[in-house]
């Protein structure tokens, strides 16, 4: 069982336009609503992957029947509603044709210190059976960034903690000894507070996080792939898609992917990979399984090309 926390969940709303020029009216062709949030999207990926999976996310009283309702009846996910004063907030998610993305994504309701005390309980209560506890996204107003370490605090010390996050929580994340972080190299060179332009550097920074005390650091490199740093060194692995439908939630399948493979090990890289794979390859962030043609298509390898650029 895998328990995902999602602190700031979103009414996802995703417009497709043929492309987006500033300034101009654009004809829409089609429009989605749905549930979402990253430990949304990783709990919805689990369970359509296989694996049982808790959902955890506060929402007040006018909002939680129809986000439950956008969630559906999926088999394998239960969801858990923490009860709160706010409202859910809308995240537009604009998709041209051939598949580049802007995401136009609102703050939140602040969580007053009720709820997060709710929000503390519901979650050591539901993560003292499970395998992995994770928390994704970013948090609301009012949610302080050790929150993380109030979880750590009241969880068993079996249950492994993963968060995919950034910023202040990303970097409470790291001091709380978490077992797992899995930022993308964006968001690694902003928690370090230096440029990161290859794979070498990459590597160097994923290393040097993982000495301050992160058993398992998996870095997402977009189209380029993705980078393993564990206690069993470091390992590269990349899954080219044929055709990059939606690259929204993406990130959010890989983290999926790697929990639901064990949270470690080359393993959990390749079938990480996989679930990206499907995900960029789907319209929609309630994402396919991946098939045998996914993890066919995954490259693994311990040899690294310090020299690769990475996106800008």
């Amino acid at each position: 069982m895998i328990i995902t926390v999602t602190p700031n969940p979103s009414f996802d709303r995703t417009v497709h336009v043929e492309s987006l020029e500033f300034g101009a009216v654009h004809r829409v062709s089609t429009v989605t609503v749905e549930a979402g949030g990253k430990g949304v999207n990783v709990a919805r990926a689990l369970a359509l992957g296989g694996t049982e999976s808790t959902c955890i996310f506060p929402a007040g009283a006018d909002d939680a029947p129809a986000f439950t309702r956008l969630l559906g009846d999926i088999a394998g996910m239960t969801p858990r509603t923490v009860h709160t004063a706010g409202s859910i907030r809308t995240n537009v998610g604009i998709i041209e044709t051939g598949g580049r993305t802007t995401k136009l994504n609102e703050s939140g309701s602040a969580l007053d210190a009720v709820a997060q005390d709710e929000l503390l309980a519901a979650i050591v209560d539901a993560g003292a059976t499970a395998d992995w506890v994770a928390i994704c996204g970013s948090y609301p107003p009012g949610l302080p960034a050790d929150f993380i370490q109030r979880v750590r605090d009241g969880l068993p010390a079996h249950v492994g903690l993963g968060v995919d996050a950034s910023g202040e929580p990303l970097e409470h994340a790291v001091r709380a000894g978490c077992d797992l972080i899995k930022p993308n190299h964006h968001e690694l060179a902003a928690l370090l507070g230096r440029s990161i332009d290859t794979l070498g550097d990459v590597v160097d920074a994923a290393l040097e996080v993982q000495r301050d005390g992160v058993a398992t650091v998996v870095v997402s490199l977009g189209s380029r792939g993705a980078l393993l740093v564990s206690d069993d060194g470091v390992t590269f692995g990349y899954a080219p898609a044929e055709s990059v439908k939606n690259t929204v939630g993406a990130g959010d399948a890989f983290f999926a992917g790697f929990l639901a493979a064990g949270g470690s090990g080359s393993k959990s890289l390749s079938e990480a990979l996989a679930w990206g794979r499907a995900a960029v390859s789907s319209a929609s962030t309630a994402f396919p399984p991946a098939t045998d043609t996914d993890r066919a298509a995954v490259v693994i390898s311990s040899e690294i090309d310090r020299a690769l650029q990475m996106e800008q």
